[in-house]
C-alpha cells in the first residue's frame, strides 16, 4: 500500500513528460487535421451549393426572357 502511494505521488521524470507531451502533441496534430478535413468539406459542399443554385438561377432567368 505504502508502495503504491509513493509511486502515485512521485515527480515524473523528464523522459516520462517528455513522453506524455508527445503523445499530447500527436493527438492535438490529428485533432486539428480532422478540423481542417471538416472545414475542405465545408469549402467543397458550399461550392456545389453555389454552382447548383447559380444554375437555377440562370434557368430561371432564360425563362423569364
Amino acid at each position: 500500500m505504502i508502495a503504491y502511494l509513493k509511486e502515485r505521488f512521485r515527480q515524473p521524470t523528464p523522459l516520462e513528460l517528455v513522453t506524455k507531451e508527445l503523445a499530447l502533441a500527436h493527438l492535438a496534430k490529428l485533432e486539428g487535421e480532422t478540423a481542417v478535413d471538416y472545414a475542405k468539406s465545408i469549402v467543397d459542399y458550399n461550392n456545389a451549393r453555389i454552382k447548383r443554385l447559380e444554375s437555377h438561377l440562370a434557368q430561371h432567368s432564360k425563362e423569364q426572357k
